[in-house]
């Protein structure tokens, strides 16, 4: 006799962020064993300091998600955090000003399959990027920001921003402070590359500030955006080896590559639900 797999059968991500105590994996596992999902993969992490708990355990069955979602805040501490996410594909809008290199790659890798991604839109205050842009028939929105004020602009990109509903924002060198109101329309959805490595030579003119001090390393830091400037949750950096020999424009030459690694590499994570923020922080596993 063969047993034919369910067809509504697939593939979800949780996330459990909670208080640390006393068998929580088995508890944890024991929920979804008895909802009869099958464990692919179990990541976990305790902060030791602050008595957290952190468990990244992708899931493949036939889901019942109000039902799971209970039976593990019966068995999981008060004030437990736990969210249950589709594997599925993720849609971003792509901010931009004039640069393109982070843009390009993520395009590119999009396109052939670098990244698992639907780039919906390209949304920039200027129009230099609309030809590279449409090259891989994405749509380029220009809005420009002469003659309005910081809050009319951004209504004007919040409006587009929202009707492609995207999962996640990306700031792909847009050379713009966001202001909190933007800000609190995504929370912990806005991903900003910045050209240095934070906490270090925060603000504008990084590399300037790198070459002034004799840096050895510069490097780059993709980060969660938030109401203070490039101090939001760290995602991922990377830094490469300079020397006495590197004038500011060459440091910034070199720092491009860097900086479009880390932000799709840092993007990657984010999509494969493989970040958790909590306070100023990120856990990835």
């Amino acid at each position: 006799m063969v047993t034919l797999e369910p067809e509504n059968k697939v593939r979800k991500i949780l996330i459990t962020d909670c208080a640390d105590a006393k068998g929580l994996i088995a508890k944890i596992t024991g929920v979804c064993f008895a909802h009869q999902l099958n464990i692919i993969k179990n990541t976990e992490f305790v902060d030791r300091i602050q008595g957290r708990f952190f468990m990244r355990t992708v899931l493949e069955g036939v889901f019942d998600d109000a039902s799971l979602l209970k039976a593990l805040s019966e068995v999981l501490p008060a004030q437990n955090h736990t969210k249950l996410v589709a594997a599925d594909k993720k849609r971003i809008v792509v901010m931009v000003t004039k640069e393109a290199h982070c843009l390009g790659d993520l395009l590119m890798k999009a396109y052939y399959g670098g990244l698992d991604v639907d780039i919906a839109a390209v949304v920039g205050n200027y129009d230099s990027l609309r030809n590279l842009t449409e090259k891989f028939d994405i749509p380029f929105h220009h809005v420009c920001h002469q003659g309005l004020d910081r809050l009319e602009h951004e209504q004007a990109i919040l409006k587009i921003v929202n009707g492609y509903q995207p999962d996640y924002v990306v700031l792909a060198k847009y050379m713009r402070v966001l202001t909190p109101e933007f800000v609190c329309a995504y929370p912990d959805r806005i991903i900003n590359i910045h050209h240095s490595f934070l906490p270090a030579f925060i603000g504008a003119s990084p590399y300037k500030q790198a070459w002034e001090r004799g840096v050895k390393i510069i490097g780059a830091t993709a980060h969660f955006v938030n109401d203070c400037l490039d101090e939001g949750p760290i995602i991922k950096q990377d830094v490469i080896s300079v020397d006495h020999t590197f004038s500011a424009e060459e440091m910034a030459h070199n720092g491009r590559d860097v900086e479009k690694s880390v932000l799709s590499k840092a993007l990657q994570l984010v999509l494969n639900e493989q970040v958790i923020v909590y306070g100023n922080k990120t856990v990835v596993f």
